[in-house]
């Protein structure tokens, strides 16, 4: 009887966690509570996940979807979380200590440098919570390119958004419209938007 406890106080402590980082950083955060399980499956079902061999996750705060992503992971997959807050980055280390699981502690447009740190050069999929519609324009915009320039053939950027910012952003640099899903099960509702690399990279 006590198994199913522990979940929720972990959620509890997750939330009461992600609520004191948007205080110190709401630019950064963007969200009062982290996201619905509802929102992290629908993000990781447009990633592909069970596919993907390297992964990174920018923004991941208390590591919600970084949890269900390791569950969904293959054995041989890398995850490289990168997060800026240094509290997120502890509780991060302390809650979730799978081998898979790389932490860079720095800025989301250091994407190259997080993957250079583990060996890789190349993602399969690049996942984002960072509100791209509260981030100065030059960091978004830098953020997107780097993701662009690590994904592989048919590598995938998906973001869950409040706001179409990241629409606006993503589009000139992916060369396309992205697919959209609405999430109106989360609270507050967010849409899912999802680029994919098509080009042929050398």
């Amino acid at each position: 009887m006590k198994s199913p406890a522990r979940p929720r106080a972990s959620t509890a402590r997750q939330s009461l966690e992600f609520f004191k980082g948007f205080l110190k950083n709401p630019r950064e955060v963007g969200s009062v509570i982290p996201s619905s399980r509802f929102l992290t499956r629908r993000t990781l079902e447009c990633g592909g996940i069970a596919q993907a061999r390297v992964i990174v996750e920018l923004g991941p705060g208390t590591g919600v979807l970084t949890r269900h992503a390791l569950e969904r992971m293959r054995p041989d997959a890398k995850l490289v979380a990168i997060e800026i807050s240094s509290d997120f980055v502890e509780v991060l280390r302390k809650e979730l200590p799978d081998p898979r699981l790389y932490i860079h502690h720095g800025s989301a447009t250091e994407i190259e440098a997080a993957l250079a740190k583990v060996g890789e050069s190349k993602a399969d999929l690049v996942m984002s919570g960072i509100p791209f519609s509260t981030l100065e324009h030059g960091v978004g915009f830098a953020t997107l390119q780097a993701a662009k320039r690590v994904l592989g053939p048919d590598g995938r950027f998906v973001a869950y958004q409040f706001r179409s910012k990241v629409k606006d952003l993503g589009e000139p640099v992916f060369g396309a419209r992205p697919e959209t899903h609405s999430g109106f099960w989360n609270v507050p509702p967010m849409k899912i938007y999802v680029w994919r690399q098509r080009e042929a990279l050398a």
